[in-house]
């Protein structure tokens, strides 16, 4: 049972830490678009993906008046970020299911495979050593993500 535990409180500082750096975005709108960080909320409110507002901030970063050094490292923090949201999504979406004598803990996806003849779903995986290795390299680096767009935040006078 504290296995468990362990696990849903490492799973909740994930969502904690992806949520709080993606949501820094907003100075990244904000900066970007020159606009101030009221709009750039609701900017990113009414973007309700991660993806869309990761690709809104390339976009603008992308474009001609961007200084090109800013533009690097913000398209360094975003790919990065897509990166995480990999395993992030993983965890979101999926059923987990414990074994309250030995502690193993499973997931089940909740996606659809499709092929051209067939379609998989419910892929199990465990919840073994490894993966909550890689859940907690996924926190340090969102961590660092993080740092780095206050950094950028910082350099180029975005509003905060």
């Amino acid at each position: 049972m504290r296995k468990f535990q362990d696990i849903l409180l490492l799973l909740g500082q994930l969502n904690y830490t992806w949520t709080n750096t993606e949501s820094l975005l907003i100075h990244m709108i904000a900066g970007l678009a020159l606009s101030d960080k009221e709009t750039a909320i609701v900017i990113f409110l009414t973007l309700n993906t991660p993806r869309a507002r990761i690709d809104l901030v390339e976009r603008l970063a992308k474009m001609q008046k961007t200084p090109a050094a800013c533009r690097n490292e913000i398209l360094d923090a975003t790919r990065r970020l897509s990166e995480e949201a990999k395993l992030r999504n993983k965890y979101n979406h999926c059923i987990y299911s414990f074994d309250p004598d030995s502690g193993r803990g499973l997931t089940q996806s909740m996606r659809i495979f499709e092929s051209r003849d067939e379609i998989k779903y419910g892929k199990i995986e465990e919840l073994d050593d490894h993966e909550i290795n890689r859940i907690k390299e996924s926190i340090k680096s969102l961590i660092d993500i993080n740092r780095c767009f206050w950094r950028i935040t910082e350099k180029y006078g975005f509003p905060k």
